[in-house]
């Protein structure tokens, strides 16, 4: 069962740059500059998981 499963580091980056992408795209109607800084946030995110992908495979 996966219930109890731990997340591995790549799962857990995967939902933190889900969770910035989304809330860059709530703040891009109301607060730009704060939608770029998160978006900003999100690209390190995701670098941080292609350099994981690399050291996988």
């Amino acid at each position: 069962m996966g219930f109890f499963r731990r997340k591995s580091k790549k799962e857990k980056l995967n939902d933190q740059y889900k969770k910035k992408l989304e809330q860059a795209y709530k703040m891009s109607t109301s607060n730009r500059t704060e939608s770029d800084r998160l978006t900003a946030e999100a690209n390190d995110i995701l670098e941080e998981i292609k350099k994981l992908e690399e050291t996988e495979a």
